[in-house]
């Protein structure tokens, strides 16, 4: 990933309140579109000039032919507030997050993700490494919103199961683990949706922790069909069970690892 600065200058008197909307929407959009990651943008005013600090995917990830038609109605709106579309200054490479995947058309890819990541939640199945969500077209009304507030939530829900100090445990467990629940079934159905897209088999990650024991464990079936999904060595250290039918991967419950 990489550090980028976004310019923002002023061409006429403004207020400060015109900035914040202009930017925060065009920075909301460039989010949902997968440009920039995160959901926090820090403004700063220099001299008549705003500067945004944000994170891409890659060097070239806010080049204008990545834009949505969101993010370029958002830059036409600059102007009401006085401003000129930003110049875009690269600071540098972010050592503290993962590079994006180099292979764009993997022979096949997940959707995966945790609570401590921020990166795209689409994964090049050889490598794991993320794939840009901008270098897919658009998953649903024009970007890509709809898999990120789903990964907001998996990720919400991953944090509460992972602290396990309150009643909502349990609750948030069910939705990244059994197949019924509306996350789980939400995720899964945008899988098939970039699978049509891409045109590459795309799989959904379930989250597994539980279990009566290791012996029972090991006899797990696939949870849609039922069927034998066990592989004989895990991929990636951490899928070791993928069902090549309903397109879902899973790893050994925590539990007995």
């Amino acid at each position: 990933m990489y550090v980028v600065e976004l310019q923002f200058e002023c061409f006429d008197n403004t207020t400060i309140s015109a900035v914040d909307a202009a930017i925060n929407g065009l920075m909301d959009a460039l989010r949902y579109n997968g440009q920039v990651l995160g959901r926090e943008f820090p403004i700063v005013m220099d001299d008549g000039i705003f500067r945004v600090r944000a994170v891409c995917p890659e060097q070239d990830g806010l080049h204008s032919q990545f834009n949505s038609e969101n993010v370029n109605a958002h830059i036409k709106r600059l102007n009401n507030a006085c401003l000129l579309a930003p110049k875009i200054k690269l600071l540098g490479r972010d050592i503290n997050s993962e590079a994006a995947a180099e292979n764009l058309t993997p022979s096949w890819q997940v959707i995966y993700t945790t609570f401590v990541h921020t990166c795209s939640p689409l994964r090049c199945g050889e490598t794991l490494m993320p794939i840009p969500l901008y270098r897919i077209g658009p998953t649903s009304n024009g970007d890509h919103k709809a898999i990120l507030k789903w990964q907001t939530e998996w990720q919400a829900c991953d944090e509460i199961q992972m602290a396990g100090g309150c009643k909502a445990e349990h609750a948030a467990l069910h939705e990244i683990r059994d197949v019924d629940s509306d996350l789980f079934r939400r995720g899964w159905d945008l899988r098939g949706r970039i699978e049509f897209l891409t045109k590459i088999p795309t799989y959904y990650y379930q989250y597994r922790v539980g279990g009566d024991s290791l012996a029972v464990e090991l006899e797990r079936k696939c949870p849609k069909c039922n069927g034998d999904w066990r592989l004989d060595e895990p991929l990636h250290n951490l899928f070791h069970y993928k069902c090549d039918e309903c397109r879902i991967v899973s790893n050994l419950s925590y539990d007995f690892q």
